[in-house]
Order: C-alpha cells, then sequence, then structure tokens
C-alpha cells in the first residue's frame, strides 16, 4: 500500500474544502499522513483525524512564513523522508506549484499538476490546452508529486476516525539561510465572499461590463458566490488582478461558472472550462464561449444579471 503525504500550509481554525479533497484522494492512494506548517488548532486537528490521517509531520522551525516558499519546501522533503511517502499531494495553487516544481528537484520526482483525478494506482487525470483534451500521466520516479485542482472531487470522512501522533521534522541547516524573506505584510480586506479557487460558485465579468461590476457583484452576493473575471476586465483596472481566471491568471473548477460579457478566447477558457455548469451571457451570438457553454443567453448582461439577482432573491425569501 502506498504512502501519501499531503501538504496543508496553515490550516487554520477549520480545514479548507481543498483540504479537504485532498485528504480524500490521499485516503483511496494508501496511507495518509499530513505534513503542515503553522498552528494546528483543535477543529483542524479533529477534521484531519475524522478524515483518516494516521501520522502529522511539523517543522522543526516556526518562521517559515517569514520567507518565501523556498524553506517549506525543504521541510516538506524532509517530511518525504520522515514518512517514506512515495506519493505527496499538494494544492494547485501559485504557492503549490512552486512548491511542488522545488521538491521535485530536490527528490528527483515527477511532478504533474493541474490534477483532476487520480486513480489508486497513482494515475494522475489532467485537462491541457485549455480543457480541449484530457490526458493521464502517472510518474515513473519512486515519489511522485501531484498538484490537485479544488472542487474535483467530493469530500469523504474516513468510516473511522484516527487517532494522529505528531512528528517534528528537523529542516536542513541552510533551509532559509539562501531564502528571501519577508519584511511586511498588507492585509487584504475581507470581502465576506468564498475564496475564487476554491468558490462552488463563480461569476465573472469581462469587456462587456464596461467598467461596472454591479450587476456582476450583486448576482455574486446572491448566489453566495466569488467574482472572476477576463483579462481585458482587470488590464484595464476595473477590478483586481487576484480575480483574474484564466491561463495568465487563477484555474477554477465550481460546480456552475457564470460568464457575464466575456467572448470565451483561449486564454479565458483555459481557467474554467473544466466547471461542471457554464452559463454565458453575451451580446454577440458569435462569441466563443457559447460553444463550452451548457446554457447561453444572448442579451444585454445590464438586463439579464439584475432579473436572475431578482428573481434569486424571491425564492430565497
Amino acid at each position: 500500500m502506498a504512502k501519501v503525504l499531503v501538504f496543508i500550509d496553515n490550516p487554520g481554525q477549520a480545514l479548507k474544502k481543498s483540504s479537504l479533497e485532498l485528504l480524500t484522494i490521499a485516503r483511496s492512494l494508501g496511507e495518509t499522513a499530513v505534513a503542515f506548517n503553522g498552528e494546528l488548532r483543535d477543529d483542524a486537528a479533529a477534521a484531519l483525524a475524522a478524515y483518516g490521517t494516521e501520522a502529522l509531520y511539523r517543522p522543526s522551525a516556526s518562521d517559515l512564513d517569514d520567507y518565501l516558499v523556498g524553506p517549506k519546501a525543504a521541510f516538506l522533503a524532509s517530511a518525504v523522508a520522515a514518512s517514506e511517502a512515495t506519493v505527496v499531494l499538494t494544492e494547485n495553487s501559485a504557492d503549490g506549484k512552486e512548491i511542488a516544481a522545488r521538491l521535485g528537484i530536490k527528490l528527483g520526482a515527477g511532478v504533474i499538476t493541474d490534477v483532476v483525478a487520480v486513480d489508486p494506482d497513482g494515475t494522475a487525470h489532467k485537462s491541457v490546452l485549455a480543457g480541449s483534451y484530457t490526458t493521464t500521466a502517472k510518474a515513473t520516479t519512486p515519489v511522485s508529486v501531484l498538484t490537485v485542482k479544488a472542487n474535483s472531487i467530493t469530500p469523504e470522512p474516513a468510516l473511522t476516525a484516527t487517532a494522529p501522533e505528531t512528528v517534528t521534522v528537523e529542516l536542513p541547516a541552510d533551509a532559509t539561510t539562501a531564502s528571501a524573506r519577508i519584511t511586511a505584510r498588507n492585509e487584504k480586506p475581507a470581502s465576506g465572499r468564498p475564496d475564487l479557487s476554491e468558490a462552488r460558485i463563480v461569476v465573472a465579468g469581462g469587456r462587456g461590463v464596461d467598467g461596472n461590476f454591479g450587476p456582476v457583484e450583486e448576482l455574486a452576493d446572491a448566489l453566495g458566490a466569488a467574482i472572476g473575471a477576463s483579462r481585458a476586465a482587470t488590464d484595464a483596472g476595473w477590478i483586481g488582478h487576484d480575480a483574474q481566471v484564466g491561463q495568465t491568471g487563477k484555474t477554477v473548477s465550481p460546480q456552475l461558472y457564470i460568464s457575464a460579457g466575456i467572448s470565451g478566447a483561449i486564454q479565458q477558457k483555459a481557467g474554467m472550462q473544466t466547471a461542471k455548469v457554464i452559463v454565458a451571457v453575451n451580446k454577440d451570438a458569435e462569441s466563443p464561449i457559447f460553444e463550452i457553454a451548457d446554457f447561453g443567453i444572448v442579451g444585454d448582461l445590464f438586463q439579464v444579471l439584475p432579473q436572475a439577482t431578482e428573481e434569486i432573491k424571491k425564492r430565497k425569501g
């Protein structure tokens, strides 16, 4: 049976859905261990036990967040050695991908990114070429490193909870000496909306909003959704770049993706084509977005979105 190590960076008070997905996949592959950075609080620890975690590995240093991702990759390499893991799972975030790449170099391991499913034998399934194809890949190295997209599977706890023991892992002496240190942080004000990368519903606006994201925001709030945007909208300064979905932005895979005023060029498709249901609203009936949409509305988003918002609010009472 394979030994699987899941990396969870700063678990927080409660584990994110994406972390629970990683734990569910790990359990289907073999024995699950977790390497975590930061404080492990009671609710998060209980979730790890409920999802079948056999062992916990934490770094001997408590200041890894004061650096960029280099020391975290070094910690994870040490945790792989301590746990004898043959599979490592991380989030498919920008940091997760960089950590995976650095870990692959340290271990001489095969790295597979943008994974949407994993077979019990470790074969990974991923979307490529802007979602035009689904491919399978399997690392032939002793250790494989996979980054898994959020919303790929439904999290399922184990039949029986475990009581994992915590092991402290010593970092290499040079883990932080050559790493850039973070000297200051400015917290982004919380919007109250879900995180874009993990949201089950995303409402995205593009060039067609013409600088006015009001209808997009109102519909998103009515649905409890995250807000996304095309590159054209972020480049124009209408919304922050952290909302960009696409090849040079974030990759999302929600249950529902509503595209408003977005043409659906290949760059945009690359970031959202694995959504379970795609609804497109665009005045141009020839827009490429309609080629991949499950439902399409040819119309003015400034008329369609407010009507949808009003109807949703009525149904919610």
